[in-house]
């Protein structure tokens, strides 16, 4: 596991923008984080690394976002409002086996779709500094624990 800390948002996308080129397409990148914890922040900075100049926002209301302008297309999932359904019918599968990079936001209750590999990413809020955040780089299994030493590299 990677941990870093970051001090600002700026800090957070840049981060995720190093991230961007080292992507394939059907990379699966879970965001664990609370309330304005920087999910969609970070989501940008990866955009931006993938060569995707659109403005990103958060998919709560639509659930699913698609952006096709960059190196790889970006499907950014924001599945909060399933708490209650979960993601069956949705067919998440062919976002996760397509050919882009499948960015999740709110996993959790979406669990018994998502596949054992991936990258988990928790955006932790300090207790005592609002600026300040942790990155956590959860890898799980090989392709990521390799995604996850070069971005180390990179930093």
């Amino acid at each position: 596991m990677l941990t870093i800390k970051v001090d600002s948002a700026e800090q957070t996308q840049a981060i995720a923008k190093k991230m961007g080129p080292l992507l394939q397409a059907r990379d699966i990148l879970l965001l664990d984080g609370d309330l304005g914890a920087g999910k969609t922040t970070f989501t940008k900075g990866l955009a931006e690394g993938l060569g995707i100049h659109r403005n990103i926002k958060s998919p709560t209301f639509t659930i699913i976002r698609e952006y096709q302008q960059g190196r790889l297309p970006l499907y950014h999932m924001d599945v909060y409002r399933l708490e209650e359904t979960g993601g069956d019918d949705l067919g998440l599968e062919e976002y996760f086996e397509g050919d882009g990079v499948s960015v999740v936001e709110w996993s959790q209750f979406v669990g018994d779709e998502i596949p054992a590999d991936k990258l988990i990413i928790h955006l932790k809020k300090d207790d005592h500094n609002d600026d300040v955040r942790y990155l956590e780089f959860e890898p799980h299994g090989k392709r990521y624990e390799e995604l996850v030493s070069e971005l180390e590299k990179q930093l």
